[in-house]
């Protein structure tokens, strides 16, 4: 919770590495040259740099993953299973973003990325050490969870950007779309052993335990950013200290469509949508009166599920667009409105595997969109921007679905989330296709063509759309030809 020329949305895209010297360009140290761009599923580990930090996130997040259920479940024991306590705490993790997330962002574009993060990725490893003490000692109490999380969305919302800003600088611009979806392979298999590990954990010797974990997995993400080679990293022209760089970046997204729509889906589905981390503690232990393992085997379902959207990203070599945007989304939250509606546990956890898997579709389409449409100078702030959509909204969110589960029931947290971003998806899609002049037809077609690159599946339709468009054309053209003739005027531009 991430790649050249004219991109999707219309915007010239630019490389990372430095533009000529001249006049008004400072010289700047040259990026290392780039290698012919590689193929292949996993094609991004052949980057050392990358492989080394991918593989102590993976590790580091495993950690991070315990201590999320280790968390909710020690809430839920301090505060008698309320909703409202759990979705106050999520509300102040994720509430710092919309404070600090922008200038998280403006750091990030500033500062050496590598250094930023071994301090951020510090401060965190500090944090779990102190809740995990507090916890094995028997002195925590509810108020600390609460500080405990506001600090860890303080230096979450500077650490986030950075390192979402920092992939392209490990692997390039090329592999950028592979980059971003091995990382969210990376953090969903994660998502799949975390909460299994954290589950059997609690059961056997408490939450405690389980944040300590987090903080010795913290070691392994810290070492691999030590061992890396800077020479062979890939960085964006430092940004220069200036005032308004906040605005700037905000003035940015608002002169671009597709990432004013980008960042208005990404702010619906994670307010509304994504508050797993509050929906699936709920489900286990009130509608089908589960323990902390059972709360776990529903997260593993989740994540098995995103691990697999991921796999399928990990296709991807063009910018998505903005229909396939907009399809994800609603298919996302027609899902999720049927996993509040299945009857028994086991129907419940095999379909958040398929919300899972478009969830991650979804969000892995959305970071990539903006991260290989957007200026290298701008896009630490651009992410930061994204972040806090992201992240910003879930102070709400949370307490919103907990007011539901406590006031309608556990289920309606689900359903109501899913109702609101398919809604928005929808709208949205007929919103672009009203502008474009599109019908269904036309529709179905170019969200299929935009699916991540699957030749033999894409070919034929490709060309019978093809066609079929020509010979739209020809017709229009000749319509317009007789019409114009008629009125004795210029004939009209077709289309």
């Amino acid at each position: 919770m991430t790649t050249n020329g004219i991109t999707a949305g219309g915007a010239v895209g630019r490389s990372d590495a430095p533009a000529p010297a001249s006049q008004d360009t400072p010289v700047t140290t040259p990026a290392p040259e780039r290698t012919p761009q590689r193929s292949g599923v996993f094609r991004s580990l052949r980057v050392r740099n990358y492989r080394l930090y991918a593989s102590g996130q993976l590790i580091s997040q495993t950690g991070a993953w315990m201590q999320r259920v280790a968390q909710d479940w020690l809430v839920l024991n301090l505060t008698h299973n309320s909703g409202i306590a759990l979705g106050l705490v999520t509300a102040l993790q994720f509430g710092p973003f919309l404070v600090f997330g922008l200038w998280g962002g403006v750091l990030a574009d500033r500062m050496d990325k590598r250094r930023l993060l071994f301090a951020t990725q510090t401060g965190l490893a500090l944090m779990a050490l102190t809740l995990g003490v507090l916890d094995v000692t028997g002195v925590v109490r509810y108020w600390h969870v609460l500080t405990m999380a506001a600090l860890l969305g303080i230096v979450s919302s500077i650490d986030a950007p950075t390192r979402q800003s920092f992939v392209v600088e490990m692997v390039g611009k090329d592999d950028l779309p592979n980059a971003v979806a091995l990382n969210s392979t990376t953090f969903n298999g994660a998502r799949i052993v975390g909460p299994a590990i954290a589950g059997l954990m609690i059961g056997a010797v408490g939450t405690g335990w389980a944040f300590l974990a987090n903080a010795l997995s913290s070691v392994a993400v810290l070492a691999g950013l030590y061992l890396m080679r800077p020479a062979e990293l890939f960085p964006a022209p430092p940004v220069a200290r200036e005032r308004g760089q906040f605005r700037e970046g905000l003035r940015y997204v608002r002169s671009r469509n597709d990432l004013m729509l980008t960042m208005i889906l990404v702010f619906v589905l994670n307010t509304f949508g994504f508050n797993f981390q509050v929906t699936s503690a709920l489900i286990a232990k009130l509608v089908f009166h589960r323990t902390a393992t059972g709360y776990g085997l529903l997260t593993t379902s989740l994540a098995v599920g995103a691990l697999l959207g991921a796999a399928f990203s990990a296709r991807r070599t063009a910018r998505p667009t903005r229909l396939f945007l907009v399809a994800a989304a609603t298919a996302f939250g027609v899902v999720e409105v049927a996993a509040g509606l299945m009857p028994s546990f086991g129907l419940t956890a095999l379909t958040l595997a398929a919300a899972g898997l478009s969830m991650l579709v979804f969000s892995n389409a959305t970071n990539a969109a903006v991260q290989m449409g957007v200026e290298p100078t701008m896009r630490g702030r651009i992410m930061a921007l994204y972040m806090v959509c992201g992240n910003g909204g879930a102070p709400v969110g949370s307490l919103l679905a907990g007011w539901v589960a406590d006031a309608f029931g556990a289920r309606w947290s689900l359903i109501g989330g899913g109702l609101i971003s398919a809604a928005a998806g929808v709208g949205l899609g007929l919103l672009i296709s009203r502008r474009r002049g599109l019908d269904v037809g036309d529709l179905v077609r170019r969200v299929d063509h935009a699916r991540p690159h699957m030749p033999h599946a894409v070919a034929r339709p490709v060309v019978s759309h093809t066609r079929a468009s020509a010979r739209r054309g020809r017709s229009q053209a000749a319509s317009e030809s007789g019409s114009g003739r008629r009125a004795g005027r210029p004939l009209a531009r077709p289309g």
